[in-house]
């Protein structure tokens, strides 16, 4: 299946980063935070949202820092994304 996000929403995969503590120790996901670095997969037209023009910044294959607690996690095909609104994203990471 294909996810085509509406309006000024974006959908992202988390990007995972394998933790190791200064002893050696490699963390695993339950034990770290959630992550915040994510790569866009799939963009909005953009259009007019709540009555004014929103023109999209990102494009398929930026990578992104978000809003900690942003958007709605959803598992399609074995995989997870986020979907949220482009004013959650925080910056682009190049």
């Amino acid at each position: 299946m294909i996810i085509k996000p509406l309006a000024d929403r974006v959908v992202v995969k988390m990007l995972e980063n394998e933790e190791t503590t200064k002893s050696g120790i490699v963390l695993p996901g339950t034990a770290k935070e959630k992550p915040q670095m994510a790569e866009v997969v799939a963009v909005g037209p953009g259009g007019l949202v709540d009555g004014k023009e929103v023109k999209m910044e990102l494009v398929v294959g930026d990578k992104v820092i978000i809003s900690k607690y942003a958007g709605t996690e959803v598992k399609l095909d074995g995989q997870e994304y986020t979907i949220l609104r482009q004013s959650d994203v925080l910056a682009k990471v190049e």
